[in-house]
Formats: C-alpha cells, sequence, structure tokens
C-alpha cells in the first residue's frame, strides 16, 4: 500500500495568502490592513511574518518551504539529537530536580542559547514515551513521584460511564 501523500491543512497559509502578505509587506501595509484583506487574524500574519524574518526579508516562497518543513512529522526530539542538552538534563534529574526545575535551569543558565532550551513538558515525554529516544527510562526513579505513567497538562481524563454514555 502506497502512503497517502502530504498535503496542507485547510487552516494553514497557502502560498497564495503568503504571496499577498509579501505584497502587502513590500509595499509598507501595516499587518492589520493585510490580514483585513486575507480574511485572517492579525496575529496570524503577524506570527508569519516574524517566524520568516520580519519585515525587511519576508519571502513568499522561502516562507512557504520553510512551513513545509517545519510541518514534517514525526519532528525529531531535541533530546534525542542534542547530547549536551541531554547530559545536562540526565545531570539534574540524578541529583532529584523536577523537569520544572530543570526547564527554568536551562533558561537562566543559558539565556543566549536557544539549543539549550527545553520545556518541562518535553522532558516528562522523553522520560515516558520511550521511543522518543532521547532519555533512559531508569531516570523515572528520580522523579519525586517516581510514577509510571503521566498525562500532559491540559487533557482532561475521560471516564469510563461518561465515555459509554455519550455513544447510545
Amino acid at each position: 500500500m502506497r502512503p497517502v501523500p502530504r498535503r496542507r491543512a485547510e487552516r494553514h497559509l497557502t502560498l497564495l495568502e503568503r504571496e499577498e502578505i509579501s505584497r502587502g509587506v513590500a509595499t509598507g501595509d501595516s499587518l492589520r490592513v493585510i490580514a483585513g484583506r486575507l480574511g485572517r487574524a492579525v496575529s496570524t500574519v503577524s506570527r508569519e511574518v516574524a517566524r520568516n524574518g520580519g519585515r525587511d526579508t519576508y519571502r513568499a516562497h522561502r516562507a512557504d518551504r520553510a512551513a513545509w518543513q517545519r510541518a514534517r512529522r514525526p519532528q525529531p526530539c531535541k533530546l534525542a539529537t542534542n547530547e549536551r542538552l541531554r547530559q545536562a538534563v540526565e545531570d539534574m534529574l540524578a541529583v532529584r530536580w523536577s523537569p520544572q526545575q530543570i526547564s527554568g535551569w536551562l533558561r537562566h543558565t543559558y539565556p543566549g542559547d536557544e539549543a539549550m532550551h527545553v520545556s518541562h513538558e518535553t522532558i516528562y515525554l522523553t522520560l515516558f514515551i520511550q521511543a522518543r529516544g532521547g532519555l533512559k527510562r531508569e531516570l523515572t526513579q528520580h522523579l519525586r513521584t517516581r510514577r509510571a505513567n503521566r498525562r500532559p497538562k491540559g487533557t482532561k481524563p475521560v471516564s469510563g460511564r461518561a465515555a459509554s454514555s455519550t455513544r447510545s
């Protein structure tokens, strides 16, 4: 069986919309005016321009290629690809620091080095989902709760009774 070819989600910016943003930026239009012409939120246009070089260097085709690359899945885990970061996290877990403390310490210790920043959620995911290949499973014993599983923040538990009653 052939894999399904990649395609963009409908909610993402298209190349034509990016070209309209590029033209608007080149003529000096405000982001609010550009967003109005596209029927998009100003924040969407603002983030698009900021993540692709700002007003001075924004180019539609380059931005479109970059978006296509960023959307590739699965993304490599930051802790699996950065040996220095992984070692720092392992060392702090070994002395029983929480993932939140480690994340804050890294941002404080390496303020200008984005490669050395990692969220606490990434640390938890890398510990509990071994397929990510970043941290060793044995490091979970250094966590304060010593739980075998963890639900990421923002997800709500689904109770068996509530889930079954919605099906009938």
